[in-house]
């Protein structure tokens, strides 16, 4: 593969992992202006964050085994149009339940430009290129929630909310163009894998009741819904209660971002000297601790707005160690049940995610308190889990290199 095929492989992957991202965050700014035209709240408008949320905890079961049975480009084409259309649907939404829907459908297209994405960096590059193109990769995912809210804010205030989700579209029709006529087909379709749901369920099964996975997966999962928590409760706490502009949120987001994009990659280091296992305590106590200090200092009512970055950004980092150990560590037991692992993985964690959003959005009060309540309670339960299911772990299985693998979802 010359240097050149190789650069733009990257890009066009790359673009693909991205548009997840830059669809969550990147109308986050427009919600106050959502919530007037279509004569509702902010906070029912972060029903329609929830909504993308379950679109994409469906989508992780779904595509993994219509890639394997009928290739990666078919299932990829479909699910682009029905993100395309689904932009375009969002654009076009006279209520907000017609916007809930189609961010549902949206999501679930979106779904089929992840996990291809993941599935096609093991047939295009040698395994020995995993890891780095993996790295890229990240780079790029962790790259998009600093640049999509800024770029929403600024494109909400000029043009209004709907032409974000214009933007979107204009992004997902160029990620099909370039897929159609760029990508190489990489995957033989086995026609063999059946797409009954009683085979698939007992795979899935299989990889549940294993105490490694279970342990790691729920404890990452419930740690990162206080991500969620944030994504769901930050545009009414800065826009509403510290009163911030579209575009001051979105440099916010991203300055926010960096916590959590700088202590993913500052754990690559740590792990040439400590385990998974230490990092993910070590982080998720750290993360605990935050939270209900920052839980007693707004139920003081001290908090400013400085304040709050700072409490939001070491809970961003704390995040940062936790979820990459604790996702490589759910997959480490698996060899010949990966793609299931790795699905359900990420349907657990997105579940989660959407349970705590949807919590969120019953808040009808604009103040911070909610928000903090929701990340000290996952954070605390988080660590509860890990303390009792690490002892019904008989022979933990060390994490693998390939494991970055896990990170994408």
């Amino acid at each position: 593969m010359s240097k050149k095929t190789y650069f733009f492989l990257i890009l066009i992957l790359g673009s693909l992992t991205a548009l997840g991202p830059f669809s969550i965050d990147m109308y986050l700014p427009g919600f106050p202006a959502i919530a007037k035209d279509l004569h509702t709240t902010a906070a029912k408008v972060s029903l329609s964050l929830s909504g993308y949320f379950i679109g994409i905890s469906l989508g992780q079961l779904l595509y993994g085994p219509l890639l394997d049975r009928f290739g990666r480009k078919p299932p990829l084409y479909a699910g682009l149009i029905l993100y395309i259309l689904a932009a375009a649907g969002c654009a076009l939404a006279t209520s907000i339940d017609g916007l809930i829907l189609m961010r549902v459908i949206q999501a679930i297209g979106s779904c089929a430009a992840a996990v291809a994405s993941v599935a096609m960096v093991r047939d295009l590059f040698p395994v020995k290129d995993n890891a780095k193109v993996f790295s890229l990769l990240l780079l790029v995912v962790g790259a998009s929630p600093m640049i999509a809210p800024t770029v929403g804010g600024y494109v909400t205030a000029a043009w209004g909310w709907q032409a974000v989700f214009i933007i979107l579209m204009g992004m997902g029709v160029a990620i099909l163009l370039a897929v159609f006529l760029w990508l190489p087909a990489s995957y033989v379709p086995d026609r063999s894998i059946s797409l009954k749901p009683r085979p698939i369920l007992r795979n899935f099964w299989q990889v549940l009741k294993d105490p490694q996975f279970y342990t790691y997966a729920f404890t990452g999962a419930i740690a990162f819904s206080g991500l969620f928590a944030y994504v769901s409760g930050s545009p009414i706490l800065f826009m509403e209660v510290f009163h911030t502009s579209g575009k001051e949120y979105g440099w916010i987001f991203a300055f926010l971002s960096v916590g959590f994009i700088g202590s993913s990659q500052i754990n690559t280091l740590l792990l040439r000297k400590y385990k998974s296992e230490q990092v993910v305590f070590a982080a998720l106590a750290g993360q605990v601790l935050v939270a209900l200090v920052f839980l007693t200092v707004a139920l003081s009512g001290w908090l400013t707005l400085p304040i709050t970055l700072v409490f939001l950004f070491l809970f961003l980092c704390c995040i940062g160690f936790t979820n990459p150990n604790a996702a490589a560590l759910s997959l480490a037991p698996f060899t010949r049940n990966g793609g299931s692992a790795s699905a359900l993985m990420g349907a657990v964690q997105m579940g989660m995610g959407t349970l705590i959003s949807v919590i969120m959005s019953l808040f009808e009060v604009p103040s911070a308190i909610p928000m903090v309540m929701a990340m000290a309670g996952s954070s605390t339960l988080a660590l509860l889990v890990l303390l009792t299911g690490r002892r019904q772990i008989k022979a933990p299985v060390e994490v693998q290199a390939e494991s970055e693998a896990a990170l994408l979802h």
